[in-house]
């Protein structure tokens, strides 16, 4: 929540500190970028741990980030889809054992969240399948908890990136789509292509907009639609 002079969060945890964690890790998803050493916390329960689990009551925290410190970080504050993003983002990279830590980016179009650290490579997996699959899956849980992307309702697709690997796939889509458009056009055939994200699905359509012969139609419901390449009407 905010308040007036900056953003405060409460949260809990089994200690003091873990609470502390927690808050700021929450203060960090809404405002990315935000110098941690700016935040205050105020303890309001040391919690109490019980006998044998009766009577535990989690230790809660309150931080407080003042404006100064989000005029800092970037300004506005991340919407509860980046946020929710990045939280998951993060605690994958944490289950998986990778050293490193996630950001987030949200401008009109999309929601980039990029891993870095010195061992990322090992969330890209072979052929890039461990971060098409992180993708999938946070895309699936914003469309359960947001609805369609983008422009079929209001949600933005969240886009997973590591080491520029993204770039690199927008080069191998736009090559394929090439390809495909010669295969359509020698066999007058329409082509399907695999099921790809809106963000990937508008790199293939804006190659072949301008590609004499064919054109492009995406059909398939979310999450698993997919980009049809045909010999021009």
């Amino acid at each position: 929540m905010n308040e007036r002079g900056g953003a405060t969060v409460e949260a809990s945890g089994e200690t003091v500190g873990e609470a502390k964690w927690a808050a700021l890790r929450e203060l960090e998803q809404r405002h990315p970028g935000l110098d941690k050493s700016a935040v205050r916390f105020e303890v309001v329960s040391e919690g109490e741990r019980g006998l044998l689990g009766v009577g535990y009551e989690p230790a809660r925290v309150v931080a407080h980030a003042p404006e100064e410190a989000l005029a800092a970080a970037g300004g506005d504050e991340a919407s509860d889809a980046a946020a929710d993003a990045l939280g998951l983002a993060q605690r994958i990279m944490d289950a998986v054992g990778v050293e490193g830590r996630a950001s987030v980016r949200e401008d009109d179009d999309a929601i980039t969240v990029t891993y870095g650290g010195a061992d990322v490579a090992l969330l890209i997996g072979r052929h890039g399948q461990m971060i098409d699959a992180v993708q999938y899956l946070l895309n699936a849980i914003s469309h359960r908890t947001y609805g369609p992307a983008q422009p079929e309702g209001g949600r933005k697709e969240v886009v997973v990136d590591a080491a520029g690997y993204r770039e690199r796939r927008r080069a191998t889509l736009e090559a394929l789509a090439v390809r495909t458009a010669h295969e359509v056009l020698d066999t007058g055939r329409r082509a399907e292509l695999e099921p790809m994200t809106a963000v990937e699905r508008k790199v293939v359509h804006l190659r072949l907009k301008e590609y004499e012969g064919v054109e492009t139609t995406s059909e398939g419901t979310e999450p698993n639609r997919y980009v049809v390449v045909l010999p021009a009407g």
